[in-house]
C-alpha cells in the first residue's frame, strides 16, 4: 500500500520504519522545509537515538506529493496542529483511502475528539480510524514487542487498519469504541503529568498506585458520559496506555511532571523537557469537558489548577486527600468495573 504519514516526530518515525518492515510504501510529510532536510541528510531522528530511517521511505513538504494516490494517511502530528492538517486533507484523498489518526490527545480549546475532527473535514462517510495504546517510540523503533487498538465504528475499516500494522513485534486489536480509545489516549497524559508531579514531591509508591486508580476511575466516568465503553478503559487503550505513560522513563508528560514537582512552572518545565507535552493540552480539554457534562474530575481538574493557575501541587494533594469521605463501591455514582 502507499501510506503517507504526517509527521516526522519520534512517533511518526518509528511508525513509518513499522510500516516500511510490513512492505508498504511510506512518505513522511513536515510543515517544515528545514526538519524535512535534516532527516533528509542525516537519515536519522535525533528523537530516536541509533535508528536509521530507510533510504526509500520518502521525506518531503509537498504536501500534494505524499497526498496523491494514498490509499492510507495517519496523522501523527502534535494535537494542537491535527485540525490544520485535517483540513489541508480536504478534496485531496479518495473515498476508499483511510484516514488513521495515531495523535493522542483533545483538542484544548474545542475538547473535540480528533476522529470528529477528520470526520469534520473528510466527510460522515470517510473511512476513519484511530489507533492508541502503551507504544512508545522509542521501543516500537526498536522492535520491542508492543500491543495497541485500532478503532472504527466501521469494524471492517479498524480490521482493515490492523492488517496494515499488525507483525510479530507489534500486535493490534480491534475495536468499534472510538470514544474509550481516543479518550483513553488523551486523559492518561494528564494522570501522567500528575504522576512525575508526585515524584517530584518526593511521594512514594502508595501514592503513586492511588493515583493510577483513581485517575482511571476518572477516566472511565467520563468515557462512559460520552458514549464509549467502560471496559475499553480496562484494556490497552486505557489502563496499559496510563501504566506505560506514568512509569516509564521515555514519558514527557512524566518528566515534564517531574520538573514541576520540584518547583518549576508549567511553561518552564515544558521547555526544559524539549517537546510537545501532549498533557498541558490535554488538562484544559478534561476540565472543560468535566464542566460541561457534569462528571466530578478532581484529579483532573486539580491538575489544570496547577498547570494553567499555578497552584501549589501540594495544596492541590491535601485538597484532593481532604475531599468528602466516600464509598469505593461508587454510591450515588456510576460503577465502572462490575
Amino acid at each position: 500500500m502507499k501510506i503517507s504519514i504526517f509527521g516526522v516526530g519520534a512517533w511518526a518515525t518509528a511508525i513509518s520504519l513499522l510500516l516500511h518492515e510490513n512492505g508498504h510504501q511510506v512518505s513522511m510529510w513536515s510543515k517544515f522545509e528545514q526538519e524535512a532536510q535534516l532527516l533528509i541528510a542525516s537519515r536519522k531522528n535525533p528523537l530516536l537515538d541509533g535508528i536509521e530511517i530507510p533510504e526509500d521511505i520518502y521525506i518531503t513538504t509537498d504536501f500534494d506529493a505524499v497526498t496523491r494516490g494514498a490509499e492510507a494517511v495517519i496523522m501523527a502530528v502534535p494535537s494542537y496542529a491535527v485540525r490544520e492538517t485535517a483540513d489541508m486533507l480536504k478534496g485531496r484523498i479518495s473515498n476508499e483511502c483511510i484516514a488513521i489518526c495515531m495523535s493522542k490527545g483533545i483538542e484544548k480549546d474545542s475538547s473535540a475528539l480528533f476522529t470528529d475532527i477528520l470526520k469534520k473535514s473528510l466527510g460522515a462517510d470517510a473511512k476513519i480510524a484511530s489507533v492508541s495504546g502503551p507504544t512508545h517510540a522509542e521501543e516500537v523503533a526498536r522492535k520491542i514487542p508492543t500491543g495497541c487498538v485500532a478503532a472504527s465504528e466501521d469494524i471492517a475499516v479498524a480490521e482493515r487498519v490492523q492488517d496494515i500494522l499488525f507483525n510479530d513485534y507489534f500486535r493490534v486489536y480491534t475495536t468499534t469504541d472510538v470514544v474509550g480509545v481516543e479518550l483513553g489516549a488523551a486523559l492518561k497524559n494528564v494522570i501522567a503529568l500528575c504522576a512525575g508531579i508526585c515524584d517530584g514531591l518526593g511521594f512514594g509508591d502508595n501514592t503513586m498506585a492511588m493515583l493510577m486508580t483513581r485517575g482511571l476511575a476518572e477516566m472511565a466516568e467520563l468515557c462512559v458520559r460520552m458514549g464509549g465503553k467502560k471496559e475499553t478503559l480496562a484494556g490497552l487503550a486505557g489502563l496499559g496506555d496510563l501504566i506505560v505513560t506514568c512509569m516509564s522513563r521515555h514519558s514527557r508528560n512524566r518528566r515534564a511532571g517531574i520538573l514541576m514537582g520540584k518547583g518549576m512552572s508549567a511553561s518552564e518545565a515544558m521547555r526544559e523537557v524539549g517537546a510537545v507535552v501532549e498533557g498541558y493540552y490535554a488538562a484544559k480539554a478534561a476540565k472543560q469537558l468535566s464542566e460541561s457534562l457534569n462528571v466530578d474530575m478532581p484529579i483532573c481538574c486539580e491538575a489544570y489548577k496547577v498547570m494553567y493557575e499555578d497552584k501549589d501541587p501540594r495544596i492541590a494533594m491535601k485538597e484532593l486527600m481532604t475531599r468528602e469521605k466516600k464509598s469505593e463501591d461508587g454510591a450515588g455514582e456510576e460503577r465502572w468495573m462490575d
